[in-house]
This record gives C-alpha cells, sequence and structure tokens, in this order.
C-alpha cells in the first residue's frame, strides 16, 4: 500500500520541524515548506494527498494560495493550521476552500486524527455525483462508472483504478511510482509496458489529449 503524501507549510521552523518528524514516524510522507509561494510551487510539481497550510506565512498567505489551488480546479483537500480565532477568519478560511480547521496550539494527536478522517474519503470538493469528462462522458462517483452517451463504458480493473486515481488529481502530475502504487497490489510486481497500455486505452476512450504525458516525471489528466 502506498504512503500518503503531505504538504506542510509553516513558516515556524521549530513547528514544522516537530509536525513533519512526527508525520514520517508515522509513515507518511512530508514535504515541509517556509514560504507561500515555494509552498505553491511545490504542489505544481508533485501530487499530494492532503495539504496542512499555516495562513500568515510569507509571500503568500495560505488563504490566498488555497484560493489560487481552487482555481485551478486542483482539489486536494486542506486543513489550515492557524493562531487566527475569529469568525470572520473562519469564514474565510473555508471559503477558500479548505477541509478543516485547526487553532494552534494544538496536539499532535488531534492533528493526525483530523488527517485521517479526511484521507478516508474519495473525492474532493466536487459538487455532485458526476464529473464531467467531456459532453457526453462522464464518471458517476458513487458507483465508480464511466458513462459513454449514458451507458457504461466497461473498463479492466487496473484501468478503472488509473481512471479514478486521474480524476481524483485533475490537474496535478502523477509520478510513474505514484501510480504503481495505486495499481498494483504489495505481492503483485509492477509493468511499465502495462501501465503505458492502460493509458493508451484509456485515451481512446476519453480523448488523446485528456492525459499528458510529462517526460521523466509522470502524467497529467485535464479536464478541459
Amino acid at each position: 500500500m502506498s504512503k500518503k503524501r503531505i504538504l506542510l507549510l509553516e513558516d515556524d521552523p521549530t513547528l514544522n520541524e516537530t509536525v513533519v518528524e512526527y508525520f514520517e514516524d508515522l509513515g507518511y510522507l512530508i514535504d515541509g515548506i517556509e514560504d507561500g509561494l515555494d509552498a505553491l510551487d511545490k504542489i505544481y510539481e508533485n501530487s499530494y494527498d492532503i495539504l496542512l497550510l499555516d495562513v500568515k506565512v510569507p509571500q503568500m498567505s495560505g488563504f490566498d494560495l488555497l484560493k489560487e489551488l481552487r482555481k485551478r480546479d486542483i482539489a486536494t483537500p486542506a486543513i489550515f493550521i492557524t493562531s487566527l480565532n475569529s469568525i470572520d477568519d473562519l469564514s474565510e478560511g473555508y471559503e477558500s476552500g479548505c477541509d478543516d480547521y485547526i487553532r494552534k496550539p494544538f496536539a499532535l494527536k488531534e492533528l493526525l486524527v483530523r488527517v485521517e478522517s479526511i484521507l478516508k474519503r474519495d473525492f474532493y470538493h466536487n459538487g455532485s455525483e458526476k464529473i464531467e469528462i467531456s459532453k457526453n462522458i462522464y464518471y458517476d462517483i458513487s458507483s465508480n462508472m464511466l458513462y459513454i452517451d449514458e451507458k457504461i463504458e466497461t473498463l479492466n480493473n487496473k484501468e478503472a483504478k488509473l481512471l479514478k486515481l486521474f480524476l481524483q488529481n485533475i490537474g496535478q502530475i502523477l509520478s510513474h511510482e505514484r501510480i504503481y502504487d495505486a495499481l498494483w497490489d504489495y505481492d503483485e510486481t509492477y509493468s511499465e509496458a502495462s501501465l503505458r497500455t492502460y493509458i493508451k486505452n484509456l485515451r481512446k476512450i476519453l480523448g488523446k489529449e485528456k492525459i499528458v504525458s510529462i517526460k521523466k516525471q509522470g502524467y497529467k489528466f485535464i479536464k478541459e
């Protein structure tokens, strides 16, 4: 089973290091960043399962960072970590597109519980039961089925897993390793040739332009 990957934006070096060490000890992959613009670049370059964002950080606030991500249809769930505590701050946080809000000081165990609760969900920030891929193609979230012209399109198991992974990470680069972890079980040997075949088959169904190859990095699903 693949390790979950976290981005932490926190400009207090001591707290940043403490949170990073805590989650690393639990088996998570976590990148600790202290600058909002650096965090934005990191998110564009990598695929994360969840974002932990301080609000008052240099260059770009956590609020503005998340607003920018949501504008670009990056739906990675986010928890704001902040000392702000007014109703207006809380409202702005949720309007930015966050999933939860934790105030400083906090117990690391409480943060872990919130992270694990959010990671149990399948899709994030999708207002309907359907994800429209094109005018005649959509994915039904409740049934995990692909429909073309209102008819179910049958995919093999790994193609279905791959499509779901793409739709959970629209607009983000998925590394080959991330895809291998998601498609192949721990007792299976992944196959680069098989992955290329699954990509080819999905492109035939959805359109070549939907899945973009990023040289030496992986693949990115484009919704529009």
